[in-house]
């Protein structure tokens, strides 16, 4: 193929004067730019015609306990699937409310990765930092962000502890800081483990490796505060009547009250050429545990995709799931749709390609996990989903959003599922061996 030769692209001055000359003359335009002088983008090409679907009404809908806030934390893929588990715990408790602890989960989360990230480094000490791969794992490094299997591999191997237990502080609420401290101590790891691979010294790797981990152990406690090694676990039920129950482990407590949860897994709606449906991926360099399971998603067609959430609700249990969040949603309406965001009529354009292009095209792709609560369908047809969020009560409806079916189409990518829902066909699916994936495909994207 003939390469473009992009010296023609140049912007000249005729063309800068036919771009003032043609902006001048549609009027709208100056509207537009004294309406933006005060006001977010947001906000002028918000259209209230699709407000008439906030109704918190479904006719398939979970009752859910009041929502939990994850404050300056890109940590929702934890209270997401916190949210999942404590739904099950409370019932069996007869409760009004009750948390777990997410700082619990997060503290190994945060351990763990470093653990992740130190090893693959290792694994790719052979290579020069600008190579992609060890580039892309020193960039991203450890962050806040998860999906569902690094959450099961977490509890399965730290339990969970109930929130009063291990409860937040400033700096698991806002995690930015202690994040740079530890992506500049694996960064410095690297660099020092590469010195001394270059000179043949790699058995002093394993010891700096472990130096290194220490410290970031102390910071994590420092920071998050101590695990709980044993606990007495206290809560009042709807009657008003008094429990205690007396020395539990985290991991005791896990085998008591979390049931199961091997038999849920990840389903995806990637619609692109390159992953054909009806097969699992994973994804390179991409985990927390070392020793955990790997991340694997099952991609479905939309239709399948939304059948299975639909029986997970009918059976009165939530669904955590992954969407965009970055667009076409309002804080104080609740509602997310995006059909009411009107940008044609005033930019005279329109953001409009499909699924797949947006995640070939890095338009779009999963970052943000939430709970599915309830849908409602009308006339056979599905119109609007009810939405558990992590960013306190103070948005949406006391912390609840509606998301249309539209927007759910486009913007949702994952979901999680009991196996029981599955048919043959994909249960046969999940038995072979995923296909794998570079570290840099939007199926690795997290959570945050």
């Amino acid at each position: 193929m003939k390469n473009i030769n992009i010296v023609n692209f140049e912007i000249d001055q005729k063309e800068l004067k036919d771009f003032k000359t043609n902006y001048e003359k549609d009027t709208k335009n100056k509207v537009v730019k004294n309406a933006l002088t005060k006001n977010p983008i947001s906000e002028i090409v918000y259209d209230a015609k699709n407000e008439k679907d906030v109704i918190n009404d479904f006719s398939i809908e979970v009752k859910t306990l009041p929502v939990c806030n994850q404050k300056q934390s890109g940590r929702c893929w934890i209270f997401a699937a916190c949210n999942f588990l404590r739904e099950k715990i409370a019932h069996e408790l007869n409760v009004t409310n009750f948390e777990l602890s997410q700082n619990y989960i997060a503290f190994f989360d945060k351990l763990e990765k470093a653990n992740y990230l130190l090893a693959s480094i290792v694994d790719l000490i052979a290579s020069e930092p600008d190579e992609r791969v060890l580039m892309h794992v020193l960039v991203n490094g450890v962050g806040d962000g998860g999906q569902w299997d690094m959450f099961v591999n977490l509890v399965k191997k730290y339990g969970v502890v109930p929130k009063n237990v291990m409860n937040e502080t400033y700096q698991s609420s806002g995690t930015r800081e202690s994040d740079i401290l530890i992506n500049s101590l694996a960064r410095q790891f690297a660099a020092k483990a590469k010195k001394l691979h270059k000179n043949g010294e790699t058995d002093k790797i394993l010891l700096l490796k472990k130096e290194t981990m220490q410290l970031i152990y102390n910071l994590l406690v420092n920071c998050f505060g101590e695990p709980p090694v044993n606990f007495d676990f206290e809560y009042t039920d709807k009657e008003g009547k008094y429990h205690i129950e007396e020395g539990y482990t985290p991991k005791t407590f896990f085998d008591k009250y979390v049931k199961n949860l091997d038999d849920y897994i990840s389903i995806v709606n990637a619609p692109t050429e390159s992953k054909p449906f009806y097969n699992t991926y994973t994804i390179d360099y991409l985990n927390n545990v070392i020793e955990g399971k790997r991340i694997v998603h099952l991609n479905l067609p939309m239709e399948r995709f939304k059948e299975l959430i639909i029986s997970q609700l009918k059976d009165n249990e939530i669904v955590w799931f992954g969407s965009d969040v970055s667009n076409y949603r309002d804080r104080n309406t609740g509602l997310w749709d995006d059909l009411s965001f009107d940008y044609k009529s005033a930019f005279s354009f329109e953001i409009k390609f499909d699924k797949a292009e947006m995640l070939d095209f890095h338009e779009s792709a999963m970052n943000h996990a939430m709970c599915l609560t309830g849908v409602n369908i009308k006339n056979r047809k599905i119109n609007r989903w009810k939405v558990e969020n992590s960013w306190g009560k103070e948005a949406g409806n006391q912390g609840y959003f509606i998301m249309s079916d539209s927007r759910f189409d486009s913007y949702v990518y994952q979901a999680v599922i009991n196996k029981k829902y599955l048919n043959e066909k994909e249960l046969k699916v999940l038995e072979g061996e995923p296909i794998v994936l570079a570290p840099w495909d939007p199926l690795g994207t997290l959570a945050k």
